[in-house]
């Protein structure tokens, strides 16, 4: 038994999607665009829970049907998008890259993407952007929730549990999951079916309500209560539910700690919206409009095809593609899924054969089989070659904390390795966490004279107090806390060091910085900005200095000199070859020069300074590929790859032996 059909819960799917759509390529237009996936899963878990109640009403549920319904909606168009992103990853991908591409097809096709993407990088960061499948996290909450809640529903509806209680249960749960996770644990509490079970049991909890008063004896303030009469409380849970939705989509950004409190905004707008019904006021007028209703019949393929493009765009770009390739992207996702909905889902539906619901389902199964063994490395991707498939692990290679155990610190997260006598704690953000592979590497060979290492890192969190961006993530809170942590007296020595290039000369992403000092706002602009910031950081290591050893790191060369990617001639739609042996890049001269000022700044205030452009940097020219194999020494344009850091960034070295690095 399906609910009565609503055009204005499509017009509402509509605004999901084009938000997604709107934020993905164009994300300065939509900064919050991203709330649309929040949305989606308020539809969902009105309409499943909605079937699911009255089929059990009805006594007619049947798992085996339920499922049937699942495989025929789902999974027409991701069998179609998964197949198409697979080839065209087989034709313009690096030999990593598709393998990682196979990883991510399987969690698609068997609906653990979210799961695969935890243990990568966070949807947010840069990296996100080429990976073709990103999208399918969400897909992949869909269907845990689809495995779940049936069972469990249909446990209460037997054991006569009160089904509005057991809602509000499993929804509270997930939330106070999300609210506690969200600040320690972002990663986790985004793509965790944990914390976000929460937003469908949100359009659940409504599914339940409309249920109950259907079910109420007439007076007792059910269905029969809301005749005419109160028709401007459906007009206003209308306006108020828009409202709601159009303030996440410009007041969330993605710096903010989402999901969080933040989610609320979508999630009760979205249930305000599907609560005032066809009638009310936006949802007859605008969210019932034709267009609207078009748009909400094909987001479903319309949010697979989407990211795919937008996404292969960016790597046959080698960045961000241009305003007019993306205007091109989002119309050609447009016409795919259109042409889906209208030549595949519709023959889908209208045939509904034992014989295609076996295709689609033995389409799938194939397809993460097939995954399983791209990420296995059969086949090789058109563009293989040794040199190519280097380039490309230096892009990987990203766990720099891979050994580390995670532990607290005076109730800061922290990473830990070591059973030194003496402890060093290395405070920044992740150009000091590039450094952690070395620290392993001398507890691991050196466990005699290696000291006890803590890394309390925060990636673009320069540790100077009052620096900030406009991009701020809660850096200040844990800056200030680390550096706190800084003089506690079971901390010998301290090492402070930052991606200072990034921050001072411009050398990495283009972010407004400036320096607060609770009166006026100093901007690096043409401002005082730089200068006060020295002051400040000049200030942290006399503090520090004054009790225990201190060390300043400075940068290392960062630019895209150093990319790896720099290293491959020609183009992904024609062929490519990378460059092998070792390969220089010029020395950053401004990085040089500023790192001078750092040094004078260290050297007044009584730290001792390491300078990795001294190992690094020789006759004007930089170091860009491994002494040993001439693969590539950095991971990006800044960050030393593992690799490199583990065996050849001695440089390091004083500030993690106990060998003339005792505290005083």
């Amino acid at each position: 038994m399906h609910p009565k059909y609503r055009p204005d819960i499509d017009g509402l799917r509509a605004v999901a999607v084009g938000s997604v759509l709107a934020y993905h390529a164009f994300p300065s237009l939509l900064p919050g665009g991203f709330i649309g996936v929040d949305i989606f899963f308020v539809i969902s878990g009105f309409l499943i829970t909605t079937i699911l109640l009255q089929s059990l009403a009805a006594g007619d549920f049947s798992y085996r049907d339920f499922y049937a319904r699942r495989i025929r909606r789902i999974f027409p168009a991701l069998v179609l998008v998964l197949l198409a992103t697979l080839a065209f990853g087989w034709y313009v991908l690096l030999p990593g890259e598709f393998s990682q591409l196979g990883k991510q097809t399987t969690g698609g096709a068997a609906f653990f993407a979210n799961l695969v993407f935890l243990g990568e990088a966070g949807y947010f960061d840069a990296t996100a952007e080429t990976k073709p499948l990103l999208h399918l996290w969400s897909l992949g909450i869909e269907e845990q929730f689809y495995i779940f809640w049936p069972l469990l529903l249909g446990l209460a509806w037997r054991k006569r549990w009160p089904i509005l209680r057991v809602t509000l249960a499993v929804a509270a749960l997930s939330l106070l999951v999300n609210v506690l996770t969200v600040q320690p644990h972002r990663a986790a509490a985004f793509y965790s079916p944990l914390s976000r079970a929460w937003e469908l049991m949100a359009g659940g909890l409504l599914a339940a309500m409309r249920l109950q008063a259907m079910n109420a004896p007439v007076g007792s303030g059910g269905s029969g209560a809301s005749g005419d009469g109160r028709s401007w409380v459906k007009h206003v849970q209308s306006v108020v539910g828009m409202g709601l939705i159009v303030l996440g989509l410009f007041m969330t950004r993605s710096t903010k700690a989402f999901p969080g409190w933040w989610a609320l905004l979508p999630v009760l707008g979205a249930v305000s919206c599907i609560a005032a019904g066809p009638h009310g006021v936006l949802n007859r007028y605008l969210l019932s409009n034709r267009v609207m209703v078009w748009i909400g019949l094909i987001s479903y393929p319309l949010y697979l095809w989407h990211w795919p493009l937008l996404s292969y765009a960016r790597i046959v770009a080698g960045g961000e593609p241009s305003l007019q390739v993306r205007i091109a992207m989002v119309v050609a996702s447009v016409v795919l899924a259109w042409a889906t909905y209208r030549f595949l889902e519709r023959f889908v539906k209208l045939h509904l054969s034992p014989g295609v619901l076996r295709g689609l389902a033995g389409g799938g199964a194939a397809l993460a089989l097939a995954g399983v063994l791209v990420f296995l490395g059969t086949p090789l991707p058109r563009n293989d070659s040794q040199a190519l498939q280097a380039v490309a692990d230096a892009t990987r290679e990203d766990n720099y904390y891979g050994g580390f155990e995670e532990a607290a610190l005076d109730g800061q997260f922290v990473y830990r390795a070591g059973t030194g006598k003496h402890n060093v704690l290395l405070i920044g953000d992740s150009h000091v966490e590039q450094y952690a592979p070395r620290a392993l590497e001398l507890v691991r060979t050196q466990a005699d004279k290696a000291r006890t290492v803590y890394f309390a890192t925060k990636g673009s969190c320069p540790p100077v107090p009052g620096l900030f961006s406009g991009a701020d993530t809660g850096c200040d809170e844990r800056r200030t806390a680390v550096l706190d942590l800084a003089l506690k007296p079971e901390i010998d020595s301290v090492v402070i060091g930052a991606c200072w290039s990034c921050y001072f000369t411009g050398a990495g992403p283009t972010v407004n910085y400036f320096v607060d000092d609770m009166k006026v706002v100093h901007p690096f602009l043409n401002g005082d900005g730089i200068d006060l910031s020295l002051q400040s950081l000049g200030a942290v290591l006399k503090r520090i200095s004054a009790h225990k050893k201190v060390y300043l790191v400075l940068g290392n060369p960062v630019g895209m000199d150093f990319d790896p990617l720099k290293q491959i001639q020609g183009s992904r739609l024609g062929g490519m070859t990378a460059a092998s042996g070792q390969g220089k890049a010029p020395m950053p001269l401004d990085q040089a020069q500023f790192n001078e000022r750092l040094r004078q700044v260290a050297e007044a205030n009584g730290a001792q300074v390491i300078a990795p452009f001294d190992s690094l940097c020789a006759g004007g020219q930089c170091i860009r590929s491994m002494p040993d194999d001439g693969s590539p020494a950095y991971k990006d344009i800044g960050h030393l790859r593992p690799r490199y850091a583990r065996s050849f960034a001695t440089y390091i070295d004083p500030a993690l032996l106990d060998e003339g690095a005792g505290s005083r």
